[in-house]
């Protein structure tokens, strides 16, 4: 019969890469909770008019969608902003502020499959509801950060890259750029680093705009650091985005107090194409830039009143699982190692099975790590094998011993044996000793 593989893109978790999963979810976990974050989670099937409303165009053409038994239109969750908006709506007025919440859960997204792309992804998601400051934005991306320092990865592996979607919107309506056209130079500045700067000029271009609003809005859009895009925006006479550059500066200055500064990169092509956003935004990447971003967030202050709850001003992230790995495996830093049995008992006849079985019980019920061998018989491959498994007990359950009351111990590191009673105390108590 043909073997049935698994869904394209999709992802089989045999124990060495679970234990990688279950790595990453841990310092997510730990991380968030040291923040003072609480845990949450929605159902992975949703209604498919929740990410249709608000996601953006990408995001929608990506969707698993299905019509259950009762003529409803589904979809499988691609993120969990929508989902976060839901629940908040639901009991708005009751949950204190501020509201900060993490989640990790499983999504699905039907993208071109490559390095750091699968359609199957985990993410850890952060989010911060209440606070309209920016102060909110710091703690949102300083937490990003805590993250990835979690393996080990410092300024010199990545960098936080930071824009803002308000002063690019400040920057727009100052060179006369009607506000229903933003969207369409938001896609084009979303290529920034990702096209050739001449295809970028023609994507411009195309736009439509006159001569004299393109040559500023390149000049603008050349700028690499905060302090020259102010230059150059004054330069050419723009007024009205002053406002967006001095809040920027105060979150950076918040980072810097975070102890965050030497990851931030001021980067005006960073927009993020979903269509919540508002104000800061930012991404992650690795420094060699060889990899898709890491990371990416920034505020959503109008998505609540789109689900048709009131205003309330949010700033999150969510961080995939695909791209950190790759990242985690290039530069060395998995801290996982299978979890060894620390002692396995070996029946030395059949009639001793059971015997070998409550031994184990009452090790386990002691919280060591125990197994048995399932039938008796091949003692030298069990001990070989036992040896590469890493079990640093033996117990031999059986022979003259067990009759007299006991059982021979051996420390496979050293080969050294002894006697100890059956009861597992004596046991527990010899592994406690020789552990210090």
């Amino acid at each position: 019969m043909k073997k049935i593989p698994p869904v394209k893109y999709m992802r089989d978790f045999y124990p060495e890469l679970m234990r990688q999963r279950l790595e990453i979810e841990s310092a997510w976990r730990a991380v968030s909770e040291r923040a003072g974050f609480e845990p949450w989670d929605a159902p992975i099937v949703e209604h498919l008019d929740l990410f249709t409303r608000k996601s953006g165009e990408e995001i929608v053409t990506q969707l698993y969608t299905l019509t259950d038994r009762g003529d409803r239109e589904l979809a499988i969750r691609p993120e969990m902003t929508p989902s976060l908006a839901r629940l908040i709506t639901q009991r708005q007025s009751a949950l204190p502020r501020p509201i900060k919440w993490y989640c990790s859960a499983r999504m699905c997204r039907y993208e071109r499959g490559q390095r750091g792309r699968l359609r199957e992804f985990w993410q850890w998601n952060i989010d911060l509801l209440g606070v309209a400051d920016v102060t909110a934005d710091a703690e949102v991306m300083s937490v990003a950060l805590d993250g990835l320092e979690e393996f080990g990865l410092g300024p010199a592996d990545v960098a936080l890259r930071l824009n803002s979607r308000d002063l690019l919107a400040a920057l727009l309506g100052a060179l006369g750029i009607p506000e229903e056209h933003h969207a369409a130079v938001y896609a084009v500045t979303d290529k920034r680093g990702k096209v050739p700067d001449e295809t970028l000029t023609k994507l411009y271009e195309e736009l439509g705009l006159d001569k004299a609003t393109l040559e500023k809005l390149l000049a603008v859009m050349s700028c690499s650091t905060l302090e020259e895009l102010d230059r150059a925006a004054r330069g050419a006479g723009l007024v009205g985005f002053e406002a967006e550059v001095e809040k920027l500066q105060r979150l950076i200055g918040y980072l810097e107090a975070l102890g965050k500064g030497d990851y931030v990169v001021f980067d005006i092509g960073i927009v993020r194409g979903l269509a919540y956003y508002t104000g800061p935004v930012f991404e992650i990447f690795d420094r060699n830039a060889e990899l898709r971003a890491i990371c990416g967030g920034g505020r959503y202050d109008r998505l609540m009143e789109t689900m048709g709850g009131q205003p309330m001003p949010a700033v999150g992230f969510g961080m995939g699982d695909v791209v950190l790995g790759e990242l985690l495996t290039e530069k060395g830093l998995w801290g996982t190692a299978p979890a060894n049995v620390v002692a396995q008992a070996v029946p030395l006849a059949d009639e001793r099975i059971a015997d070998a079985m409550r031994l184990v019980a009452s090790l386990r019920a002691g919280g060591m790590m125990a197994d048995y061998v399932m039938k008796s018989g091949g003692l030298g491959k069990v001990l070989k094998r036992a040896g590469e498994s890493g079990v640093r007990w033996v117990i031999f359950v059986g022979g003259d011993e067990w009759d007299s009351g006991q059982v021979r111990v051996k420390e496979l590191a050293t080969g050294e044996e002894r006697l100890v009673g059956t009861d597992g105390k004596e046991l527990l108590a010899l592994i406690a000793k020789t552990a210090l």
